[in-house]
């Protein structure tokens, strides 16, 4: 397999600084549509993925991400964002950027050129063969995340990865490759846009349709959701009245007692 590096190829666009606002925006916005359908391309890469992590988590193992840059933030975001949406423990699906903490907000010099690294930041989660490790990168060829699943792969832990390029070195090392082939970028190389856009649209996926195989929600709502704020609380009360048919004062004291919608409705009907 030829490995294009299809992501960092000059743009079809040139000039950009002569574009009035209106063209860059028009001109973004069409690059953007092409994304989804980037991704449904994939849907059968990311369908193979996912029972072997809603498998791994029903034996008790976790979900982590790794990554590099802009791929390691939206890691981060999407493992962080599980605990509130699905009620499940935080260290059930973790995010590992390059870098540390500190990458998060501010870029941190070489981070990514380490092939060793990654291992040792998964061992301070006291990773497992029960867990499941992605490795998320734009160009597949971040060292950090390729050396990271390399050691999985060598330790018998299920590896897949996100990549927008075919034939990637991560896509080879990865036992389940998604690769969203995105093509140029609209600034040649600025991968936080396409490639970025594409990898959360794959990232949503992964960890909705995995909570959703883990009964997670139920209908189509997020019963286990936490109660950390007044929206939410509210939108709780709502979800227990579709549910079984109470008023809101009502939905509002059952919340209260059992703490859960999911808690609210099952005791409600007993």
């Amino acid at each position: 397999m030829t490995f294009t590096k299809t992501t960092e190829q000059a743009s079809k666009y040139e000039h950009l600084e002569k574009m009035s606002v209106h063209e860059l925006l028009s001109n973004i916005n069409k690059e953007d549509k092409t994304v989804p359908y980037a991704v449904e391309k994939a849907l059968p890469q990311i369908e193979a993925l996912i029972p072997q992590i809603v498998d791994k988590l029903k034996l008790g193992g976790r979900l982590f991400y790794i990554g590099a840059g802009t791929s390691g933030r939206l890691g981060v975001v999407d493992a962080s964002e599980c605990p509130p949406t699905f009620g499940v423990p935080f260290d059930l699906v973790n995010g590992i950027i390059a870098g540390g903490d500190t990458a998060i907000r501010r870029a941190v010099e070489n981070a990514e050129d380490n092939p060793t690294q990654a291992w040792i930041d998964l061992q301070n989660h006291k990773i497992d063969s029960n867990d499941v490790v992605i490795g998320i990168a734009a160009s597949g060829t971040t060292p950090y995340v390729i050396g990271g699943l390399e050691t999985c792969n060598q330790n018998n832990i299920i590896t897949g990865c996100i990549t927008c390029n075919a034939g990637s070195p991560l896509a080879l090392t990865a036992q389940f490759p998604i690769e969203v082939v995105v093509g140029p970028e609209f600034v040649t190389g600025s991968s936080r846009m396409k490639a970025g856009t594409a990898q959360k649209l794959v990232l949503n996926m992964i960890s909705t349709a995995a909570m959703i195989k883990l009964g997670k929600v139920r209908g189509n709502k997020m019963v286990d959701m936490q109660l950390s704020n007044v929206k939410l609380v509210d939108r709780g009360v709502k979800m227990i009245m579709d549910e079984i048919l109470v008023s809101y004062d009502e939905a509002s004291e059952l919340l209260k007692k059992y703490g859960s919608v999911r808690n609210a409705v099952d005791n409600y009907n007993k």
